[in-house]
């Protein structure tokens, strides 16, 4: 109940705040409202290629702030409620803003009464999903009736929902409840990096060689999904001390794990050439996939960007029927992966000694997830909202 009274009063603020800076003219100016920040890059580097003649304002949260230091010709701003001067400037360049391109769920959206002429566009985070969100979320019954209203009031803002697959357009209208026709098949602009094979080598040089053991053993990459339990109490759920003896003369181990997560271990320190952790490295997920030779993973959406690599896979659902019970996924988990899926360290070890992974399933799953994602997502883009050339929408829904 205090929780959900604290939100109502900083949207009270927002929305009054709001309302005043909207009396002020619409400017040629776009604002991303930034969490991960990979797409956004993208895309706003395809506007520099282009030279499209808007003002562009970075909104961050938390450590996407670091991602945007590099470029001069742009205002960068935290977005932060504790800061005064901030907040204001936040809301004065949504209010102000053609474009306004938001990566996540951000609640102030409920209260962002756009000018028709502005254009909200939803970028998401992942090229695909396992976990259920937004309105298809478990949890969400479990809220208030207030709650709910607001969560469709943010669903509402979304004029355009950009995706990789005819498959993703249907999770976003049911769990965002849009239309057909708020689908854009863009692709999803981070992926470009996927086609791009002199970036991909300029990534893999640079990484291995701050490595050697990136360089001379096959790379395995564990990368798991956060849990909400995993904060404060962690426990890495493999048992390393039978990897090491089993794999370590012909693989390495990269961990990256969720860089929020505490009281975690130096595996590097235990296990020197076996163990690297990458939690909290340099390089984002996608940089890291390129050296990777096996990812492990379970829930997280990372394996639809890695089947466009059409490297072998290995599902470690260790908990499926707690996490299925809890948050719910959209389909029959074994049936949906493309790997082998285990729930042991020694059936990894084994899954991982036999070698016998089906790359035609990768592929097969690759064209179903990233369909539209072919290397121009981030020109197909801003090709559309720029020039305002309708080819990727759909007006009937799938």
């Amino acid at each position: 109940m205090i929780r959900e009274l604290l939100i109502e009063a900083y949207l009270f603020v927002f929305r009054l705040l709001f309302g005043i800076c909207s009396l002020m003219p619409l400017r040629d100016k776009v604002t991303f409202v930034v969490s991960f920040g990979d797409n956004v890059q993208y895309i706003y580097e395809e506007m520099r290629r282009k030279s499209i003649p808007f003002d562009v304002v970075f909104l961050c949260k938390g450590s996407s702030y670091n991602r945007f230091h590099i470029y001069e010709d742009v205002s960068l701003v935290h977005l932060v409620t504790l800061n005064p001067l901030e907040f204001m400037k936040s809301i004065y360049h949504l209010a102000t803003s053609k474009y306004v391109m938001v990566d996540n769920y951000y609640g102030f959206l409920a209260v962002t009464n756009f000018k028709p002429e502005v254009d909200c566009v939803q970028l998401w985070h992942a090229s695909g999903a396992i976990k259920k969100f937004g309105l298809e979320d478990s949890s969400v019954q479990f809220r208030t009736k207030r709650a709910k209203e607001r969560f469709l009031k943010v669903y509402s803002r979304f004029h355009k929902v950009i995706v990789g697959s005819d498959s993703m357009a249907q999770y976003f209208m049911n769990a965002f409840g849009v239309k057909g026709e708020n689908i854009l098949r863009t692709g999803i602009p981070r992926t470009d990096f996927y086609y791009n094979q002199n970036e991909k080598e300029r990534i893999f040089n640079q990484i291995t060689k701050q490595n050697e053991l990136l360089w001379n053993k096959k790379v395995i990459l564990y990368a798991p999904t956060y849990r909400d339990r995993e904060l404060d109490h962690f426990r890495l759920e493999l048992d390393l001390d039978k990897m090491y003896a089993e794999l370590s003369d012909e693989y390495v181990l990269v961990l990256r794990l969720h860089p929020a997560i505490k009281n975690v271990e130096d595996y590097n320190e235990k296990y020197p050439d076996f163990v690297l952790d990458y939690s909290s490295s340099e390089y984002d997920i996608n940089e890291l996939l390129i050296v990777t030779d096996l990812l492990i993973t379970d829930y997280s959406s990372i394996l639809y960007e890695y089947s466009l690599l059409r490297k072998p896979m290995i599902f470690y659902a260790y908990d499926l029927e707690d996490y299925q019970a809890g948050r719910g996924l959209w389909e029959d988990y074994e049936q949906h992966v493309p790997g082998p899926v285990v729930k042991t360290t020694e059936e990894i070890i084994c899954t991982i000694q036999q070698n016998e992974f089906n790359i035609d399933e990768i592929e097969e799953f690759s064209r179903r997830w990233n369909k539209y994602s072919t290397g121009r997502s981030s020109e197909n883009l801003v090709t559309y909202l720029f020039d305002r050339k309708p080819a990727f929408t759909k007006r009937r829904a799938l």
